[in-house]
């Protein structure tokens, strides 16, 4: 809801947020359409190794349905065994000519 919020202020009304957008067999966390484009968001809550491939997977899903090159996938990172150094973090993966922007929280 935070986060949803917070990307509301930023388009400030000139696009739209859609929380739970149906999107072939999966629903995408949030969609955002701004200047007629989709940007999927994906949101997962990391536990171990397989939570980044498998969002990064579930994302591109989500960018192919929706017909798009950029995506974002984000994570709250519950490891109790890894520093907040290590945990905040963006980076972007380039996957088959898309780009997945990735945050660490």
């Amino acid at each position: 809801m935070i986060l949803q919020a917070f990307l509301q202020r930023v388009i400030n009304g000139d696009g739209k947020i859609h929380p739970e957008m149906a999107a072939g067999k999966g629903r995408v966390d949030i969609c955002l359409i701004y200047n007629d484009k989709k940007y999927p968001i994906e949101l997962k809550i990391r536990r171990n190794e397989k939570t980044l491939p498998e969002g990064i997977d579930k994302t591109l899903r989500y960018m192919d349905t929706f017909g798009c090159s950029e995506g974002w996938l984000v994570f709250f990172d519950r490891r109790t065994n890894i520093k907040w150094k290590e945990k905040i973090f963006m980076k972007k993966e380039k996957v088959d000519g898309k780009t997945i922007t990735i945050i660490g929280l």
